[in-house]
């Protein structure tokens, strides 16, 4: 069973910085896709930015692209998604997923983690 951790949330001023972190199951970085979505209350849950262990390729959301970089560190089993330049609308509940077939970013992924909250305030 493929498990995802997700911490490195919290409170910060916009323009700040945080970097998120995913500690996932080893098998996850052999060729699954692996990446950030973000849920605000009242709306459906969004890729932010992906990343496939195939080949590398990354995708980024509009809204975050310049200000957002997602890496991986294989040998920690760590994904990290680091952000710059937070702005009041990036606050959201920001989830790690994977998945073994499916595109970057898309949804329905198979394995989810719980999720940790980003508030960036005025």
């Amino acid at each position: 069973d493929v498990q995802l951790v997700e911490s490195g949330g919290g409170l910060v001023q916009a323009g700040g910085s945080l970097r998120l972190s995913c500690v996932a199951s080893a098998v996850v970085f052999e060729d699954y896709a692996i990446g950030w979505f973000r849920q605000v209350p009242g709306k459906d849950r969004k890729g932010v930015s992906c990343i496939s262990m195939y080949d590398g390729d990354t995708y980024y959301d509009d809204s975050v692209k310049g200000r957002f970089t997602i890496s991986t560190d294989s040998a920690k089993n760590v994904v990290y998604l680091q952000m710059n330049n937070l702005k009041p609308e990036d606050t959201a509940v920001y989830y790690c997923a994977a998945d073994p077939v499916k595109g970057l970013c898309l949804g329905g992924y198979d394995y989810w983690g719980r999720g940790t909250q980003v508030s960036v305030s005025s």
